[in-house]
């Protein structure tokens, strides 16, 4: 069952091998009526779709944020901070590049370092060497000499959802127990929602921004970029190495939790000398009401999204967990109705079967499929993890958007009412071009098993010559129970006529 108090975060663990289109081997009217039951299935999902944004445009229109649905064109967001100039940006891609620079910024820590997360494993190992790094133990020795706070999610009320409240305490108990770690905890989002950013703040000099907790709940998020099948999940996320003026909105933001955590006021952070030359916008979902001092809340990540994808004119590239918001949908789905150029394409990652089995996001895969019409201009996919002929499961947890090659997001959201609309999350945004194609041609050489020159000429040749034919080839080979031979895998479980109904009801009642 998938979590609502999570947004589904702790992925599934059963095999992941079903076949591209979940009626197969079943029983189908005859053609005209087939065809009619898949129009009407749209014709309803749609309608469904439309109920909850309507819910979501009253909900914004009460807090003041009405205009976030309705950004237009690649703009900054109009959210609690504005865009920064002087930043450096670096994106993590993967576990074993991400958490060995995370451990080595905050061991060389001279002042404090401050976490946030929806939950943590104090035993999970940040390096891999014979001796490897604990995340327990380093924040132990760092916080004999600095401030060191943790702050997480104070976990799901009812106790068959996890991280239960007697989870937290318990990963509470074993961070603080003779050490000096400060650790909170939060649930101040409401009893369904979470607090779900992941941050961490060094100094007030150095924030990381991005997907990936430091817990091994559901999955070891230390994973290479080769993803070689390791008997158990694999893992792919990304996170945001940032160093310059953005990085005190970070600080802010904990800040701000903290004291709604605690009742304390922590001192306001250092103003951070610039870095680089790259402008970047903090950006955040901050539910209405939840703290005195942002009380309209801050859905700038929504904003910032939604500007974007309707900025598009030949790439939306998207990695993440979900795709379940249908204010995201209907905006992709338009572009695919009516292409803004020839060479216009949408390629999403996701995982195979997220949300511990629960496939909502396939509904609306169908919808795309669906308002492609052929055209081949969508493709959905996902990875899996080989070694000769064993194949393991590739989580996809990134949370990454990229348009045009000239705008990029990396963060904590999901594209999920729960990340857009009731969650605390955390995104980065930038608007440079340099950034955001290095960081497309990095993402496509590792999913494409490709060296980074050969995946480098236009997006829609690269697409129509080495996605496309390759992430369909694999999935045959699933099908026919054949072993892989590339990690790139269509979408499985994904047709026009999918769960278009039962996606949109299920996104809605886990996605409240």
């Amino acid at each position: 069952m998938s979590d609502p108090f999570t947004g589904g975060e702790r992925p599934s663990t059963g095999r992941q091998s079903e076949p591209a289109d979940a009626t197969a081997g079943q029983f189908r009217p005859p053609g005209f009526l087939d065809e009619l039951t898949v129009k009407l299935g749209h014709v309803v999902g749609r309608g469904i779709d439309r109920t909850i944004s309507s819910r979501h445009r009253f909900r914004l229109r009460q807090a003041g944020w009405e205009h976030a649905l309705d950004a237009d064109g690649a703009g900054w967001a109009e959210g609690t901070w504005p865009p920064r100039d002087g930043n450096s940006i670096e994106i993590l891609i993967d576990g074993a590049e991400a958490l060995p620079r995370m451990a080595r910024d905050m061991a060389a820590a001279t002042s404090h370092v401050h976490l946030t997360g929806w939950y943590l494993s104090p035993e999970l190992q940040l390096s891999r060497e014979e001796e490897p790094l604990v995340v327990r133990t380093l924040l132990a020795q760092l916080a004999e000499r600095i401030d060191v706070r943790v702050l997480l999610w104070k976990g799901a009320p009812i106790p068959v959802f996890r991280p239960s409240r007697a989870d937290v305490k318990e990963v509470q108990r074993k961070l603080t127990r003779h050490t000096n770690i400060q650790c909170a905890v939060d649930s101040c989002t409401g009893t369904s929602h979470c607090h779900h950013e992941k941050t961490i703040v060094i100094d007030d000099r150095i924030a990381y921004v991005g997907g990936i907790d430091l817990t091994i709940d559901g999955g070891d998020p230390y994973d290479t970029s080769s993803h070689r099948a390791r008997g158990g999940i694999g893992w792919h996320d990304i996170a945001a190495r940032i160093e310059g003026p953005a990085v005190r909105d970070v600080a802010e933001h904990f800040r701000l939790r903290w004291r709604g955590a605690t009742r304390r006021t922590l001192d306001p952070p250092a103003r951070p000398e610039p870095a680089g030359d790259t402008t970047v916008q903090i950006v955040r979902t901050l539910p209405a009401g939840t703290y005195r001092s942002v009380r309209k809340g801050d859905y700038s990540i929504l904003e910032s999204y939604l500007a974007a994808l309707r900025s598009a004119e030949h790439l939306v590239y998207l990695e993440n967990q979900f795709l379940w918001s249908p204010e995201v949908v209907d905006v992709l789905v338009q572009k695919l109705v009516e292409p803004p150029n020839d060479d216009f394409r949408i390629v999403v990652l996701l995982p195979a079967r997220a949300n511990d089995g629960a496939d909502i996001s396939r509904g609306q895969v169908a919808a795309l499929i669906d308002a492609d019409d052929g055209d081949e201009r969508f493709l959905a996919c996902t990875v899996y993890a080989r070694e000769g002929p064993l194949r393991d499961i590739v989580y996809v947890h990134a949370k990454l958007g990229i348009v045009d090659d000239r705008w990029l997001t990396v963060g904590s959201a999901n594209l999920n009412a729960h990340s857009l609309m009731h969650d605390t999350e955390m995104n980065v945004v930038s608007h440079d071009p340099e950034l955001a194609r290095s960081t497309r041609l990095r993402l496509w050489s590792e999913h494409l098993e490709h060296d980074i020159e050969d995946v480098s000429s236009s997006p829609a040749e690269i697409v129509d010559r080495l996605w496309r034919p390759i992430a369909t080839e694999q999935l045959h080979r699933i099908e026919q129970g054949d072993p892989l031979t590339h990690r790139l895998v269509r979408l499985p479980g994904v047709s026009r006529r999918h769960r278009r109904v039962f996606g949109s009801l299920e996104s809605h009642l886990y996605d409240m």
